[in-house]
């Protein structure tokens, strides 16, 4: 059966063939020849028809502003279109793989491994109750797009799916094609800029969409799938809660003054509107279903006990239910369920205390519709509604707190002070006695209410505990149950915050605690005291009698963008997996579970990649079923935009964890060759020096100033948050984003693969030897996906566009590091492919066909944006251009930060 009218090179080429059209209405036949002079130029280069890019430049040449502007806004919208043409043939990709029963990563084949592994029905059912994945969307600045810009991009997404998937007389087809026309040009008349940074709660609703739009349409699917397929060989196997969504949106304070006490609050009571309201929606459409005649069924006792409840909960609206649908009981039971829902949020009684009775309503209209046969109706609108509640409650996202430690201990130190209480001139041990012994009395120390004369610092994190204790009481302690401490390094910083929030109510001990307290080790100083600062945490008095409240569950979050930036990619990834098996060690020694919070970026050096690949290629002991990662910028639009690839996106993370978790209780664990280890240690060790050296060599940041477009992203508007920690310009001041963004934008991306080469090589000179590292690749999915992933940086890597951004620098400092940075790349690429023993350092296909399409139309904007960056004084029109040059390579390596 053919299911497609289209292929992605029909709908390259008829988007860019239309965007020329409305470059040239748009703008002038003038801009449009510039525009196709750039295109061919860089085109022929690339397949090597001319021999330079020298023609290139040259069409540069006589450009004025205006028509600088003109190539940089068409370069730019035309990969916003190829983007979604790439994203149409992803979702074609799907279709024909369920269609023709060969689909990767799905249900069927996770059904299938865990027969070959001889699983038995109690082994399936253990591994589905300690699973539980957990994407937390996050606010960093890395999303390039405008809310607006999002929006008509999804429309043109929507025309293309009714031209590729229905079919349609020539006249709807020509009503399509017009628009589509339509929808482009109002694309190109839009601007792409932002002339405001966003606020907290510009990104707080840019993650709210996902979860409104998409995810909250698939997750039923998803569930379903699994639970037909796993009936054809369990049928006994119950299904329990897989995923949960979270988000740090409106709730991340780190480093953002501008998330307050007022955002979260705004941003906890939008997001229980948003989800109260769609199940209300739910209920009026399934009222649409459930029309049954009393006649014809019978009611059973819990539906009948349910509906008598609401009619005595709500005699009036009882009334009006009867009278409008005298004789369809399921009917009138919904109309209650949705007053239910109306005074949730409402000040008169009688409203859902908790999701829980919402789902128990739910299930007792499901068990009715069963014992009168009607089981398909169930399954495919009860059961769906069921699974969405227990995933988004009334919350529609769990949120996370984060702070950075300092402030904290600021506050602490005040607030102790202030009562007496020496604190901050305490060293570690006197500061864990003094919080141990608060946290463990009765009486409250502090009043979190009125803190008296403090400092604003101090003041801020008094309001947030203080507030903690309302959130919880007025949107349950499920939808704000986590707090994250930033660059936690000492077991104060993890009691400071618990200590706060046993003065704010929200925990008492030994009876509750409302708050799980997650430590973020991302410094190399953190990673390697993990046993000093877990183990002093579990023997704990305060500590251990907290985490028995919350089942002995210990959430540890891994901060990978920092530690890449600290130590390079190779060092970074070593320690990281290395660190994960030793808290896996930690918390085995103390009984206690561990939850891994894996703070991976949107690219390869801050954790990307994909994440069925990434959760495959954990150590086997850290997985306990549980899992939690951030999800980041323009990673959440691709992996979550589109509802095909986010169903397929949740089917393959929880084809993963299930594999993992059931491979995890197999055991005995199965030891990584000592000799393998070994490389490992060697390697990260002469890679992280070099990565050091490297940043530590006089002249790197001024090098790195005028390389890269590092100033102009700085005033860029993509997010709430700084760019810098202090506003200093040093390496470990700058945020990882912007330090990924600006070496991605000059094509030269050291922080995916800088050290690699001279890792491996100080590993062979060693007397190690390409073939036990062969062996790794081969064996180990650690050390294949993380060489996967450097490859991936290194092929979208290309020297002579990076050669165009260092001659921009003094020729002293180009000469100084340009020739060393490409030598180590060109080395990597060499061993890359030896190892792998590939022609090309990818290793998907589809992605070097998408990069071929890409780079002949990116160059041309790496040059304007060298040229206008050479300009010591730009005019205000030379400065927008140099700005959407920014956002059109963003979209064209489909990479920021």
């Amino acid at each position: 059966m053919d299911l497609h009218h289209r292929t992605v090179r029909q709908d390259v080429r008829e988007l860019g063939a239309l965007l020329g059209d409305v470059l040239e209405a748009q703008s002038s036949t003038e801009a449009f020849e510039a525009v196709e002079n750039l295109r061919t130029a860089a085109i022929d280069y690339r397949d090597g028809t001319l021999p330079s890019r020298e023609p290139l430049r040259t069409a540069l040449g006589p450009l004025d502003s205006d028509l600088e502007g003109a190539a940089a806004r068409a370069f730019t919208a035309y990969f916003e279109l190829i983007n979604l043409a790439e994203e149409r043939e992803r979702v074609r990709a799907i279709r024909r793989d369920e269609q023709e029963g060969r689909i990767e990563d799905s249900q069927t084949e996770t059904v299938a491994s865990l027969l070959e592994h001889d699983a038995d029905a109690e082994t399936v059912q253990q591994v589905l109750d300690d699973v539980l994945i957990q994407p937390t969307f996050t606010a960093h600045p890395t999303e390039a797009h405008r809310k607006t810009i999002k929006a008509k991009l999804r429309t043109i997404t929507q025309i293309l799916e009714t031209l590729d998937e229905r079919r349609q007389t020539d006249a709807d087809r020509r009503k399509s094609w017009n628009h589509l026309e339509a929808e482009v040009t109002s694309l190109w008349q839009t601007p792409q800029v932002r002339d405001r940074a966003p606020e907290p709660e510009d990104e707080a609703r840019n993650v709210q969409w996902y979860l409104e739009n998409t995810l909250f349409d698939v997750v039923g699917d998803v569930y379903a799938d699994l639970e037909r397929t796993l009936a054809e060989s369990y049928p006994e196997v119950d299904v329990p809660k897989l995923f949960e969504f979270r988000s740090w949106a409106g709730s991340d304070r780190d480093g953002n003054p501008a998330v307050t006490v007022d955002v979260t609050s705004e941003t906890l009571s939008r997001q229980r509107s948003v989800v109260l309201s769609k199940y209300r929606d739910e209920l009026k459409r399934l009222s649409g279903i459930l029309s049954q005649d009393a006649a014809w069924i019978t009611p059973g006792d819990r539906f009948e006990a349910s509906l008598l409840a609401d009619r005595e909960r709500f005699p009036e609206v009882a009334g009006e239910a009867e009278e409008r649908y005298p004789h369809e009981f399921y009917r009138q039971k919904l109309k209650l369920m949705r007053e239910r829902l109306e005074r949730v949020d409402d000040v008169r009684p009688g409203g859902y205390e908790d999701p829980a009775e919402f789902v128990d309503d739910l299930e007792a209209i499901d068990e009715s519709l069963r014992l009168n046969d009607a089981e398909s109706i169930a399954d495919a609108h009860v059961e769906p509604l069921i699974r969405k509640v227990d995933t988004f409650g009334f919350a529609l996202a769990s949120l996370d707190l984060r702070d950075h430690q300092k402030n904290h201990t600021e506050a602490v130190g005040e607030l102790l002070e202030g009562q007496g209480v020496e604190y901050r001139d305490r060293d570690e041990d006197g500061r864990v006695e003094v919080l141990t012994e608060a946290i463990m009395q009765d009486a409250d120390v502090v009043d979190l209410s009125n803190p008296g004369d403090v400092s604003d610092t101090a003041e801020r994190v008094c309001k947030r505990f203080d507030a903690l204790r309302q959130w919880q009481r007025e949107y349950g302690a499920d939808a704000i149950d986590t707090y994250c401490i930033s660059m936690t390094e000492e077991p104060s910083h993890v009691l400071e915050v618990l200590f706060l929030a046993d003065q704010a109510g929200v925990v008492s001990l030994p009876e509750y605690s409302g708050l799980d307290v997650v430590p973020l080790l991302e410094t190399e100083r953190a990673l390697d005291g993990a046993r000093r600062i877990m183990g002093t945490l579990f023997e704990n008095e305060a500590y251990a009698a907290a985490l028995a409240c919350r089942g002995d569950t210990q959430e540890i979050m891994l901060g990978y963008s920092d530690s890449n930036k600290e130590n390079g990619f190779l060092a970074a990834n070593w320690s990281l997996y290395r660190n994960q098996r030793r808290l896996a060690d930690i918390t085995d020694e103390f009984g206690v579970q561990m939850r891994l919070f894996h703070g991976r970026g949107g690219s390869i050096s801050r954790g990307g990649g994909p994440m069925h690949e990434a959760m495959l290629a954990l150590p086997i002991e850290t997985v306990t079923g549980e899992i939690k990662f951030t999800e980041q910028g323009e990673a959440i639009a691709e992996k979550y935009g589109n509802p095909r690839i986010a169903e397929r996106n949740l089917e393959r993370m929880l084809d993963a964890q299930m594999r993992a978790r059931q491979q995890s209780m197999e055991g005995p664990i199965k030891e990584t060759p000592d000799a393998w280890t070994e490389a490992m240690e060697t390697m990260a060790s002469a890679a992280r020096t070099a990565y050091t050296d490297l940043l530590e060599t006089e002249g790197f940041i001024p090098y790195f100033e005028t390389a890269t477009p590092i100033t102009v992203i700085e005033d860029l508007n993509l997010g709430s948050r700084p760019a810098s920690r202090s506003g200093e310009r040093t390496v470990e001041d700058l945020r990882a984003i912007p330090w990924v963004f600006s070496w991605t934008q000059s094509r030269c991306i050291i922080p995916g693969w800088y050290g690699l080469a001279t890792g491996i090589d100080a590993y062979l000179d060693d007397g190690g030897s390409v073939e036990t590292l062969r062996k790794m690749y081969e064996r180990w999915p650690f050390f294949r996906t993380t060489l996967d992933n450097a490859a991936q940086a290194m092929a979208k890597t290309d020297m002579e566009i990076a050669q165009e951004y260092a001659n921009l620098a003094p020729a002293e400092l180009r000469e100084r590091f340009f020739p060393r940075i490409r030598s180590e790349h060109e080395r990597a690429v060499e061993l890359a492919l030896d190892i792998t023993g590939r022609d090309d350092p990818l290793r998907r296909p589809w992605l070097r066909e998408s990069l071929d399409r890409r780079n002949p139309y990116v160059d041309p904007l790496n040059f304007l944006q060298t040229r206008l960056l050479a300009r010591d004084d730009r005019t205000p029109s030379e400065e927008r251009t140099l700005r959407l040059t920014v956002k059109g390579i963003a979209a064209g390596m489909k990479s920021t930060g």
